[in-house]
């Protein structure tokens, strides 16, 4: 068994990726187990650069805020503001901070530098301005979609004004209070206000796609395909936050499926622009439903990758990431009958492996569930092998 799975395992290389493909996706998800790893990170990185130079990638896309990711994507791409001002402002959750993030800003601004801009690469966060704990304020989104037409469609048209929807949402602080997630009472989400606000949202995102000819030919393609992204956002939040204050059992359950499905219209709309290469928790990604054991019970729901490969069929592939050890987190040698532990015995430090051929290696031997000693860390579901369209296999996370 252990020279079939060898056989199975490649270079990592984009062209050893794009081999186990029928064709070049539009979207190219790749996925890992863990956050934060620069070992991950500089993978990711040397991947990209091989898309953008042998297969005409030119965005990727990753698992942070969709609205602060806007400002990464004005640096690289006209050199707006400094470097160190995008790390700190464009990324969610602290990923400014990692060296291989930054790594990727800067190659990314010095190979757009005095190209055309047809031809520039583009960087977008997909996560919606969310977390499982946290929601933001709407009024970014709605302000700037409400400015967006207000200089360029008929004031008659427009739904309110500025200073209604001013004082609709009031102090940002009742938006962002983060004990609403655990106590709905303190959202402020199912208020006279907030479901105001949820009308007004759809009608502006209603009349933006109604004067789309207009739109496209009096401003530039990227500021109208920036404002359906404050359309999206904007009417996200707000059902976002109507179901903070539900005290349903189902509450958790829209809440996940929610995130979601904001990422999938994002990555949508990403997909028109032409192939990219997304990059998240495998989960995100992943076709299967998803599952999570929670404070008030197991929930269930469709992930991103899920609802993005319902729609566009074989144009979105998914290469998942497995991983070995990450040593400086407790997660120690895998066991050998996991397929972390029989992937761990081959003699590379990292590969690219043919998910069908080592399904066919392993036969009706089934790997054993690998259990995590780290809440950080979801080990591949062997389980899934199927369900995949290859896996990028790493030994060793190694403490930055």
């Amino acid at each position: 068994m252990a020279t079939d799975i060898k056989d199975t395992a490649h270079a990592v290389e984009a062209a050893a990726v794009m081999r186990l493909l029928p064709a070049r996706p539009r979207l190219l998800a790749l996925g890992e187990p863990t956050h934060g790893e620069d070992t991950l990170l500089e993978l990711r990185n040397e991947l990209f650069r091989e898309l953008v130079e042998q297969e005409g990638y030119r965005t990727i896309a990753i698992e942070s805020d969709c609205l602060m990711g806007l400002v990464v994507d004005d640096y690289v791409t006209a050199g707006r503001g400094t470097l160190d001002e995008a790390m700190e402002h464009g990324f969610s959750h602290g990923w400014g901070a990692y060296a291989a993030n930054r790594e990727l800003v800067r190659w990314m601004r010095a190979y757009n530098d005095s190209r055309p801009a047809s031809d520039r690469l583009r960087f977008a966060g997909f996560d919606g301005p969310l977390e499982i704990t946290a929601a933001a304020s709407p009024r970014q989104a709605l302000t700037a979609l409400h400015g967006y037409l207000s200089t360029r469609v008929d004031a008659d048209l427009l739904p309110c004004t500025g200073e209604m929807l001013d004082h609709l949402l009031g102090a940002d602080e009742r938006w962002t209070d983060p004990a609403a997630m655990m106590d709905p009472a303190r959202s402020a989400g199912q208020s006279a206000e907030a479901c105001r606000l949820r009308l007004l949202a759809d009608d502006l995102a209603a009349l933006l796609d109604a004067q789309t000819p207009h739109l496209i030919a009096t401003t530039s393609w990227d500021d109208w395909d920036r404002a359906r992204l404050y359309g999206r956002t904007a009417t996200g939040l707000l059902r976002y936050h109507y179901w903070m204050a539900d005290t349903s059992p189902a509450r958790m359950t829209r809440l996940c499926a929610l995130r979601d499905s904001m990422m999938a219209h994002n990555l949508l709309a990403l997909a028109e622009r032409g192939p990219a290469l997304l990059h998240a928790q495998n989960s995100h990604l992943q076709r299967e439903e998803s599952t999570m054991q929670m404070w008030q019970g197991p929930v269930q729901w469709w992930s991103a990758g899920a609802l993005v490969s319902a729609r566009l069929g074989e144009e979105y592939a998914f290469v998942a990431t497995a991983l070995g050890t990450i040593r400086h987190r407790g997660v120690d040698t895998p066991p050998p009958d996991t397929l972390e532990g029989l992937l761990y015995a081959l003699p590379e430090d990292r590969c690219v492996i043919d998910t069908r051929q080592l399904a066919a290696a392993l036969g009706d031997t089934r790997p054993a569930p690998r259990v995590s000693p780290w809440f950080g860390y979801a080990p591949f579901d062997p389980a899934r092998l199927g369900d995949i369209d290859g896996m990028v296999f790493v030994k060793d996370a190694l403490q930055s």
